[in-house]
């Protein structure tokens, strides 16, 4: 099993973190798909020349084709207390995105109501409180705009799944290669969502803690005007 170089944010006897890149899935449930916590797994063990089973806590995930930072636990009372902190919405969330359309605001929030379909595997928007659905609150800046693309920054206030390609793509802004959520582009394995940064409590020490994850090289090879005209 081929295994995916690692980018190694942070890391410490309580949290690792790394630089998630598109198209390689988080967390592995069966088979023998190259995944990233297999891959941290081994490096642990290798690092640390750690016997037998290495502990490795999944205490949130990103979607296969979004990169950004990736954190994990390195013992069972840090990935208890990481989860607490995710479940509590208290961890600071900032995304990138490349979404098609012009946002004509220069800031603003949506609010929408979300259900997981399992038979089609994508979420779907509902009433509000709607049987089954749960409240999704986003907030976002215009950070650049270029032609009909255009670069937001983006602060989920909710966690749920798929919440930022459903909800953008609803208020008709889908994300650039998105085809689950209705983009027209292709962005080879990948989808222009990037989690930039994640702020959170140290387990142990509870000190804040930020970390950021440059943007892939793809974003500027493929929106080169979007880039530059954020910098103005």
């Amino acid at each position: 099993m081929q295994t995916t170089p690692l980018e190694i944010l942070y890391e410490d006897n309580h949290c690792l973190a790394i630089a998630k890149p598109s198209g390689v899935t988080c967390a592995h449930f069966q088979g023998d798909e190259v995944t990233l916590d297999r891959t941290v797994k081994e490096y642990v063990k290798d690092k640390y020349k750690k016997p037998g089973k290495v502990f490795l806590g999944i205490v949130h995930r990103l979607d296969k084709p979004v990169s950004g930072v990736l954190l994990f636990a390195r013992t069972s009372k840090a990935a208890s207390r990481l989860c607490e902190q995710f479940r509590e919405g208290t961890i600071e969330k900032v995304y990138w995105a490349i979404v098609e359309g012009a946002v004509q605001r220069d800031a603003g929030s949506l609010e929408d109501w979300l259900r997981k379909n399992n038979e089609t595997h994508r979420v779907d928007v509902l009433e509000p409180h709607a049987p089954g659905a749960r409240q999704s609150l986003l907030h976002f800046q215009r950070r650049g705009m270029h032609g009909d693309l255009t670069w937001l920054e983006i602060r989920p206030q909710t966690g749920r799944t798929h919440q930022l390609r459903v909800q953008l793509a609803h208020h008709g802004h889908p994300i650039y290669g998105d085809a689950r959520y209705g983009s027209v582009r292709t962005f080879g394995d990948a989808i222009a969502l990037h989690a930039r940064s994640l702020t959170f409590l140290h387990p142990v020490r509870y000190e804040p803690i930020t970390l950021t994850a440059e943007l892939p090289r793809d974003w500027r090879e493929r929106f080169p005007a979007v880039m530059q005209e954020a910098k103005r």
